[in-house]
């Protein structure tokens, strides 16, 4: 094999949740790609080296950024496993690098993901040991190098996941709540509100601060993979050293200070607003964000103020009447106490939004894990 496809197509696959995918089309495009096109859970787009290494440091929507390695017609494992050792598997990575492998198939002999992953693991293992002797080791939750097969229609499409894991994974959550929202999908509310800084904006049952945390990447221009110690494209064979630390530079030196009291929270737990704070800290200018242990009721914000929240439901409210009354009591809240403003509110359970009392501006459909919700705009009048 003397190249990998993505290296003569230029053609890579992002993951995104439902919901997403026109955004994360626009961010793929202002971030260098072209040509990006919707395709199952994802979008396919053309990109160099500089755009890939861009949109991995930077992008806030996308999950994962896979580079296709081999692509080939694929009927039983067997044959999956000779077409996988022809892969030159020691120029990606070497005996020192721990890898794990992660499938998926559909509508294909191969039923199977996990005796698929297996087969491609073995592959490998037995390529090294075959050139060198020995094996590298797997290591499921943080290998140096993931490897992704995707089996749909009997077509195989090896990758390399150029991200090195989930992109959602920001790393300032050290402290969590009980289901707390994907990082993806908080930077998903906040570009749908359009929310610029220069307004304040509130999160009246901001738990863990997931939300407060997005809005103030976004207002100091925090690039999204801050805290990333490693990226799955550094394993490329083409990969470009001085190129990544020019592009990361670049990414920095757009970074700003936001302003004191311009995005600030409340929840009532008190083990939240601590768990959201210590989060926050975590992030450049993290202190300037206010966090305060208060019910939304003892809360009066001012006209103009854009409202963010994600509201409990299921089991972090215990029963279905608690539910249903705080629902209610937020509705009240927000025309009683909230006029002048605009409120974006995420509904995991969208079965709560007739409770709110309010008739949404719009509802537009989003993606958490396995929750199909629903972010509305309310005009507060």
């Amino acid at each position: 094999m003397d190249e990998f496809i993505y290296q003569h197509s230029e053609r890579y696959f992002a993951q995104v949740a439902g919901g997403m995918e026109e955004m994360a089309a626009d961010e793929l495009c202002r971030l260098g790609a072209e040509d990006p096109s919707p395709a199952y859970r994802g979008l396919y787009f053309n990109a160099g080296k500089a755009a890939l290494y861009r949109i991995n440091y930077q992008s806030r929507l996308i999950n994962r950024v896979l580079a296709p390695l081999f692509i080939f017609k694929c009927h039983s494992t067997k044959y999956l496993y000779k077409q996988a050792s022809k892969i030159p598997w020691p120029a990606l990575f070497t005996l020192q690098n721990t890898f794990a492998v992660f499938a998926s198939v559909s509508h294909s002999h191969i039923r199977h993901s996990k005796y698929a992953a297996q087969k491609l693991k073995d592959a490998i293992a037995d390529t090294f040991r075959r050139q060198t002797g020995k094996r590298p080791n797997v290591e499921r939750h943080t290998p140096d190098v993931w490897i992704n097969l995707y089996i749909i229609n009997n077509r195989a499409t090896i990758s390399l996941d150029t991200s090195g894991g989930s992109l959602h994974r920001r790393g300032y959550r050290v402290k969590s709540v009980e289901a707390p929202m994907q990082e993806t999908l908080a930077a998903a509310i906040l570009l749908l509100s359009e929310w610029k800084g220069d307004v304040p904006l509130y999160d009246p049952m901001c738990g863990s601060g997931t939300l407060l945390a997005e809005a103030l990447m976004i207002c100091s221009q925090t690039p999204a993979a801050f805290f990333r110690k490693q990226f799955g494209f550094e394993y490329l064979p083409d990969f470009d050293p001085s190129l990544w630390g020019k592009i990361r530079k670049e990414a920095e030196r757009q970074q700003k200070i936001c302003p004191q009291g311009l995005i600030s929270g409340s929840d009532h737990s008190t083990e939240a607003v601590k768990a959201g704070r210590q989060n926050l800290s975590i992030l450049p200018g993290g202190e300037r964000i206010g966090i305060q242990a208060a019910d939304f009721e003892e809360i009066t914000l001012g006209k103009n103020t854009t409202i963010v929240c994600n509201p409990p439901y299921g089991l972090r409210m215990g029963n279905t009447s608690n539910t249903v009354h705080l629902y209610k009591r937020f509705g009240d809240y927000l025309k009683q106490r909230c006029k002048g403003c605009r409120a974006f509110i995420y509904f995991g359970d969208r079965s709560l939004l007739p409770g709110i009392g309010l008739k949404p501006t719009w509802k537009k459909p989003l993606v958490n894990g396995a929750l199909d919700g629903r972010l509305a705009k309310f005009e507060i009048y």
